[in-house]
């Protein structure tokens, strides 16, 4: 039987995460009267992983509206409304630390995705990051990588790799996508919760959320290009010419729509998601893609091999041997503490996972949008024993 990128809702939460449509129902669900994790649990500091670049990084928050467009999952809510962290290249030691994220948006995402509460809210939000928020930029212009998280998650799962794009060079956009995570803080206070989980196929499905993601891309793009008033005062730090995107899950599987709508963006990496709208038959206009997945039992997500068969420039497929669905985000950081169960097959540590994920996507984007050679993207290497190359 076919087998699609999407692993039981019943597996161990922060390691096997919903993937691009897995619905929420199945799930811990928060409620008024669940005890705080931190009266029974001892919080465990979580460091993210330093990153590898040679540039300190900033971090700036935006909130972005789109007067053109109403929410198209809340439309009485009025206009999209979303929520943008920018990382770049930044001089160090200007700024002060930055947060993982808000302790609402931390309770909610816990309550929600890790039975028993096991893991303190205090666990994530203080974690140490390593951007410092307001911090000065450097000098020059960078390409831009806009992120987008996987289906339910907070654009939180994502912080080590933007955190690591920006030290080597990038300016990096990661989205929260209002009304289909967890939880969304927005500068009023208020935390906007999940409308779509549990009801997909109420929405349109995965293939509508896929679509209305890549039109949230967009937007980014056109609020941080605008001319003469962009939306984040440092804009002058984007090569314009030099744009990609990543996701996890449902936003790896955004890219294949994002690439195809938007001739600004040049290049896409899709992290083990479901692609609901693949690769047409006419291809991705040339644009360079890469995919990177965890094994599955039995034959391959059927929407990947057909997706890889249409791709019509560079491309490379890579599965990490030993991988779940979490893998590729932080999510393991801080299920390993606290020794939630893994999915059968797991053997990669929370460590490896997000360097390895780390070392691919960066090297994609400096051989893309950097014009730099990468070598590990030719095959196999023996630093990376567990890497596969698809042929």
């Amino acid at each position: 039987m076919s087998r699609l990128r999407r692993t039981s809702a019943a597996a161990a939460l922060l390691l096997a995460l919903p993937l691009s449509v897995a619905a929420a129902p199945a799930l811990a669900a928060p409620s008024p009267t669940t005890a705080s994790p931190s009266a029974t649990t001892p919080a465990i500091r979580v460091d993210l992983p330093r990153p590898t670049g040679p540039n300190a990084v900033g971090r700036e928050v935006l909130h972005l509206v789109d007067q053109d467009r109403p929410d198209p999952w809340v439309p009485s809510a009025g206009p999209r409304q979303l929520m943008v962290s920018m990382y770049y290249p930044a001089k160090a030691g200007t700024g002060g630390p930055a947060p993982y994220m808000t302790p609402e948006a931390a309770r909610l995402l816990l309550a929600e995705k890790v039975p028993g509460n096991v893991i303190p809210v205090e666990a994530v939000t203080g974690a140490r990051t390593w951007a410092e928020s307001g911090a000065r930029p450097q000098h020059g212009r960078f390409p831009l990588v806009v992120l987008s998280p996987g289906f339910t998650m907070p654009r939180s799962e994502l912080t080590s790799l933007a955190e690591d794009l920006a030290s080597r060079g990038y300016v990096v956009a990661s989205v929260d996508h209002t009304y289909e995570n967890t939880g969304t803080t927005f500068p009023d206070g208020s935390t906007l919760t999940c409308v779509v989980c549990g009801h997909l196929d109420d929405f349109g499905g995965a293939e509508a959320v896929s679509a209305s993601r890549a039109k949230d891309v967009s937007f980014v793009v056109d609020q941080l290009t605008s001319h003469p008033h962009p939306a984040w005062r440092y804009a002058r730090m984007i090569d314009e010419d030099r744009i990609g995107m990543a996701g996890h899950s449902l936003g790896g599987a955004a890219a294949v729509p994002a690439l195809l709508t938007d001739d600004r963006i040049r290049a896409g990496v899709n992290l083990d998601g479901t692609m609901d709208l693949t690769v047409p038959e006419s291809g991705l206009n040339g644009k360079p893609f890469l995919m990177i997945g965890h094994p599955l039992p039995g034959t391959e997500d059927p929407t990947w091999t057909t997706s890889w068969a249409r791709l019509d420039g560079w491309k490379r497929w890579l599965t990490f041997e030993g991988s779940n669905h979490g893998t590729f985000t932080d999510n393991p950081l801080f299920a390993e503490p606290y020794h939630l169960p893994v999915p059968p097959g797991t053997t990669m540590s929370a460590q490896r996972g997000v360097e390895l994920t780390r070392s691919y996507v960066a090297a994609f984007f400096d051989l893309q949008l950097k014009d730099e050679p990468q070598p590990v993207l030719d095959g196999p290497t023996t630093s990376a024993p567990e890497v596969t190359f698809h042929r």
